[in-house]
């Protein structure tokens, strides 16, 4: 699977009934992939994977292999127990997905053993992007023991540990080769892919591409001024209460026009002060774009 560029996150809407709006969010991956990122990844964490039921997730992937019309790879969100996970993959493989990322199993804490044939048991129904957050954090030894494992083909890195990433992929790539995919998953990634770039590490996923395109494919293209002037405020107000990695994003797109409704509990929408912080920070990052 190629992926390159940046990586798309969409939301999941709501409508005012509190249920999947699927018109917005085909308008929605329509729109992000018209902008030509390098893969659509559904009803992950951006798109509130733990707050969707098994017809909810399968819904949004549906809708957004159909609005992407094979422009892009699609990839959707998987995790959870493993029989959920099960039914989310076969689900996507029938939607037409081209791969899952694999959240962390929830509560349960097993061997390194266990986690690959966790994930093995996935990786048979699609190709598999293991997702490293939470309470799974993988020793080197295991990532290549993964990365052996037919369908398992990257690894999206959550934690930020730059020792354990940088020993990870020198391991994968000694006993494995360049095939195997690594990217940067942080929240707001971009401010941290210097540090990534220099383990070797050129993908990452972008939240502010869901409502802000402009600004992402700016700074991926170069623009510096953007990393001090946006994405360093922008972690800053993304710090200011939990949850909103997320909350921000679905936040910006309804102050850019599109109406995507709120975050479901237990995430809390954006209270007024940041809502206009974010206002503001969004101006003034489509402002150095466009000048």
């Amino acid at each position: 699977m190629n992926l390159s560029g940046v990586l798309f996150f969409p939301v999941t809407p709501f409508d005012e009934a509190g249920e999947l709006a699927e018109d917005v969010l085909a308008e929605h991956v329509r729109h992000g992939v018209a902008h030509g990122p390098g893969g659509v990844f559904v009803a992950c964490g951006t798109g509130e994977f733990s707050a969707l039921s098994q017809d909810e997730h399968a819904r949004a992937v549906r809708v957004a292999v159909k609005a992407a019309e094979g422009r892009v790879p699609v990839l959707a969100g998987a995790g959870g127990p493993l029989g959920a996970a099960l039914e989310q993959a076969r689900a996507a493989r029938a939607a037409g997905a081209d791969g899952l990322l694999l959240m962390p199993p929830y509560l349960t804490q097993g061997t390194a053993a266990g986690f690959v044939a966790y994930a093995r048991a996935i990786a048979a129904e699609l190709p598999v992007i293991i997702y490293q957050r939470g309470s799974l954090v993988l020793d080197p030894a295991t990532v290549v023991e993964l990365a052996r494992v037919p369908g398992v083909i990257g690894l999206k890195d959550g934690l930020g540990d730059v020792d354990r990433m940088q020993r990870t992929v020198l391991a994968v790539r000694r006993e494995i080769g360049p095939d195997f995919t690594f990217f940067n998953g942080l929240p707001t990634a971009e401010l941290t892919m210097p540090a990534y770039r220099a383990l070797g590490v050129e993908l990452y996923s972008s939240a502010v591409f869901a409502f802000a395109p402009e600004i992402a494919l700016a700074y991926f293209n170069g623009d510096e001024r953007l990393l001090t002037e946006f994405y360093a405020p922008l972690v800053e107000l993304r710090s200011k209460a939990p949850g909103y990695a997320v909350s921000l994003v679905k936040a910006g797109l309804r102050l850019r026009g599109t109406n995507v409704g709120p975050v479901r509990a237990p995430l809390a929408d954006p209270a007024p002060e940041h809502l206009a912080e974010l206002d503001t920070l969004i101006k003034t990052g489509l402002a150095l774009v466009s000048a």
